[in-house]
């Protein structure tokens, strides 16, 4: 018999963990920004996303445009892009696994070790991927707060864990504070035993990292990706450092064909182009410093130090929505929270010089309302 409302039927089948599911908060579309606020879309200055607004190589452009074999499934092995990231991350080709974006292996290395009940511990505020993949996976968020400077309490996450914890998950740089983690603080983590997942997606920008001391320790995994200084947020595609036997499960438990091959042709060229991709980096580090002095000369925002490629401020007087959407009807996007422990602020991504005199000029008048 047919239910006389099919979708409440339907909805009867759906698991009842996801019937309520918030799910996660993406940056926006310029092209739905250009249309409402009437600007062309080449004029949308986007810096919600902190995406690398250099873009990518020359010649990842050129060599998509020559490849010949889209007609043919990629390698579901991985084996010719883990030899060729092999020499960037600093380890073996045994110990990297390559996703559609770090976000597809943070799913994987929670499917491998967070089932129900089991705990993961987070310290927030930080990159809400991690929320929304452990409630995905059934498990128990355990959440540890970071001080009023967002570092991480080190001792505070080590009370945290119990025999039900099969997972710690640090963000850095922190997203979305920009805040670094200590490599001894880290380390301090890792030896209490607990698989530890650090998401180092800014750490070009940051110059510090633990990949290679991956192959030391049986529960140290870090993520890096080419979305951020690569300029290939839209090919999605990120790696894995993972101890070897972690790394043959995370193998297994993927799908066959989750990197696309124009990300594998995208990636050997911005590897061989890798002086053009760093110089890059160096100058959005550069200007992040002077942003953030800039930041500092206006009164009514409070600037954290930030090493990302963004900064993010409190507002001190006035509203980050109201500030956010100012900028919004002038094609700069930028990003406002409004949630427990990221009250009233922003987050405001660097782009080229032009891109963020613009920013800056736009807050100045926003302020001066």
């Amino acid at each position: 018999m047919v239910p006389s409302d099919p979708v409440a039927g339907i909805e009867r089948l759906i698991r009842p963990d996801l019937l309520a599911f918030g799910g996660y908060t993406a940056s926006k579309a310029p092209e739905r920004v250009a249309e409402k606020a009437k600007v062309a879309l080449e004029d949308v200055i986007k810096l919600d996303g902190n995406e690398n607004l250099y873009g990518c190589s020359p010649r990842v452009k050129k060599a998509l445009a020559e490849y010949r074999y889209y007609n043919i499934y990629p390698d579901a092995t991985q084996t010719e892009l883990r030899r060729m990231l092999q020499g960037y991350a600093g380890v073996g080709a045994e110990y990297l696994v390559a996703g559609n974006g770090s976000d597809q292996l943070i799913d994987l290395v929670f499917r491998l070790f967070v089932g129900p009940g089991d705990e993961v511990i987070n310290c927030i505020p930080t990159f809400d991927i991690f929320r929304f993949t452990t409630s995905l996976c059934n498990g128990r968020l355990v959440e540890v707060l970071r001080d009023g400077d967002y570092r991480v309490n080190v001792g505070a996450v080590k009370k945290a864990i119990t025999k039900k914890t099969k997972l710690i998950v640090l963000a850095n740089p922190n997203n979305p504070t920009g805040t670094p983690v200590p490599k001894a603080d880290v380390l301090e983590l890792v030896d209490t035993g607990v698989p530890l997942l650090a998401d180092e997606a800014y750490v070009e920008f940051s110059g510090e990292t633990v990949t290679q001391l991956v192959p030391e320790y049986q529960n140290l995994m870090v993520l890096r990706t080419f979305s951020k200084w690569g300029g290939l947020a839209g090919l999605r595609i990120g790696f894995g450092v993972f101890p070897i036997k972690i790394a043959e499960y995370l193998m297994r438990i993927k799908l066959p064909f989750t990197i696309n091959a124009a990300a594998v042709v995208a990636v050997r060229e911005t590897l061989a182009d890798i002086d053009y991709m760093l110089s890059n980096v160096r100058a959005i580090v550069n200007e992040r410093e002077r942003v953030y002095s800039e930041l500092q000369k206006l009164g009514w925002l409070q600037p954290f130090p930030s090493k990302a490629n963004f900064i993010f401020c409190h507002v001190l007087n006035g509203k980050a929505s109201k500030i956010q959407q100012e900028l919004q009807d002038k094609g700069i996007l930028i990003r406002y929270f409004d949630l427990p422990l990221l009250q009233n602020s922003l987050r405001i991504g660097i782009g080229k010089p032009e891109h963020n005199e613009a920013v800056l000029r736009a807050l100045k008048e926003a302020g001066e309302k």
